[in-house]
């Protein structure tokens, strides 16, 4: 058990089955009994921990993709009807407090939180780990957050934030991740079977195992996407609020009986260590990729960075390529999150007398002036994907065969009204196709006539 007086004394991953409990599996619950057992070992311990607050994140609270839901009514309250017991009910004092503090930390880092006094119904994702805990332990306040569409980096900061405010206002707090593993473990499961779903179970029950949370922000997004999940980002939160620390992990228990995968986690924070800083061990990662990464990439992806940050742009580095510094050039900077286009603007001519600035100004155009997207937010900086298409002076064609979709960039153009689309796009193999979608974004009819020039790009990517 924990030594600390103040601050994170403990936290847990646990499942939130409604069958592990005797009411609702009528028996089943023998089927998972080990999931049952050491789930109130887990209440027995904190019972022995007696703390002032359980922090709980729960994938089935509301749940937001740009914002982290915090319950901050003065009480959380639930029951089992949906399982058919309404008389299984719960309720909890929350910790108005420390969800305060939270929530006035996420503000000044840019992270957007929900603080409703309003959505007090408890899930049962939090009403099935507090049902073992409440039988043994009832003297402390409580707080509840869900998940959000945030980069797995942001779950963590917030979890950082949980554990400053925690020390910050002398609570002793125990932190509960509640999340089930992968549901495609069994052909006769709730989503049938799946490869990826015992081996995201292997990969997370050794992550965490090993307590090495910064592997656990590394999750591959196919592999999770593919296990039917709903824990990981649960744990990214709980492996924030323990940063700093030496941490002793132990797996109480791991089934998979019904298809869905149930792992019941201790972590018990032993002493500071500063090289389990897991975000600025990745920031020195980062910096270590920046000095190597393509140069026009870099520019980019700085310039997006700092004016999100700061609305200015950075200076231009020292011992850039010849061709920035000295040359004349149109090019596009083009955005992407998760595989979807986030924005993309470019010059056809060029405007500046360095490539370097004509890449700051259309990077800063196409993270905040895309007219088919809001401004990029600094939390979505995470994860971006950057690529810089430099285009050759554009040359006038007579004749659709002059063109390459794969090779050269195309101008449709008819009076003022210009589109344009850059070459080698998936999705378009033909030279007709690629100047219909230009013609379609200039909004130029199909009967009038109009006027063709191609381009070639050398692009950054």
């Amino acid at each position: 058990m924990t030594n600390k007086k103040f601050g994170i004394l403990q936290a847990y991953v646990l499942p939130h089955p409604p069958v592990v409990l005797p009411e609702i599996g009528m028996g089943r619950e023998v089927e998972i009994s080990a999931t049952g057992a050491a789930m109130k070992q887990v209440a027995i311990e904190i019972a022995l921990l007696a703390p002032d607050t359980i922090v709980l994140s729960s994938p089935h609270a509301p749940a937001f993709r740009d914002a982290f839901f915090i319950s901050a009514s003065e009480r959380d309250e639930g029951d089992m009807g949906s399982f058919g017991l309404p008389g299984l009910s719960q309720s909890f004092v929350n910790d108005l407090d420390l969800i305060n503090s939270i929530s006035k930390k996420a503000d000044r880092e840019g992270i957007t939180v929900f603080a409703d006094k309003g959505i007090n119904k408890l899930d049962h994702g939090s009403m099935v780990p507090l049902y073992f805990i409440a039988e043994e332990y009832n003297d402390f306040k409580f707080l509840r957050l869900g998940l959000s569409g945030f980069s797995p980096q942001t779950h963590y900061r917030l979890g950082q934030l949980i554990k400053e405010a925690t020390e910050e206002l002398g609570r002793r707090v125990v932190y509960i991740a509640s999340g089930d593993l992968s549901h495609v473990l069994k052909s006769d499961g709730p989503y049938g079977f799946k490869e990826a779903g015992p081996e995201f179970d292997g990969m997370i029950n050794d992550i965490l195992k090993r307590a090495a949370f910064d592997e656990l922000l590394a999750v591959p997004k196919d592999l999770t996407e593919k296990a039917a999940q709903c824990g990981l980002s649960s744990f990214q939160i709980m492996a924030g609020a323990l940063d700093g620390e030496e941490v002793e992990a132990r797996c109480l228990s791991y089934e998979g009986t019904f298809g869905v995968g149930y792992a019941v986690f201790r972590f018990n924070p032993i002493n500071e260590h500063p090289k389990r800083r897991f975000l600025e061990v990745s920031a020195r990662a980062k910096k270590e990729t920046d000095a190597t990464e393509n140069p026009y990439i870099s520019l980019a992806r700085r310039t997006i960075e700092e004016y999100i940050r700061t609305g200015k742009p950075p200076e231009l580095p020292k011992n850039l390529p010849y061709e920035m510094m000295k040359k004349r050039a149109a090019c596009f900077v083009s955005l992407h999150r998760g595989g979807s286009l986030r924005g993309c603007i470019g010059t056809l001519e060029p405007s500046y007398d360095l490539l370097a600035l004509e890449i700051q100004a259309n990077a800063i155009a196409a993270s905040t002036r895309d007219p088919r997207f809001s401004p990029l937010r600094a939390e979505e900086l995470e994860n971006l994907e950057v690529s810089v298409d430099v285009l050759s002076p554009p040359e006038k064609i007579k004749s659709i065969k002059e063109l390459n979709p794969k090779r050269y960039g195309v101008i449709v153009s008819s009076g003022y009204r210009r589109g344009v689309l850059l070459p080698n796009l998936d999705g378009v193999d033909t030279a007709e196709e690629q100047v219909e979608i230009a013609r379609q974004k200039a909004g130029i009819a199909s009967h009038e006539n109009y006027d063709l020039e191609r381009f070639e790009v050398v692009r950054h990517e």
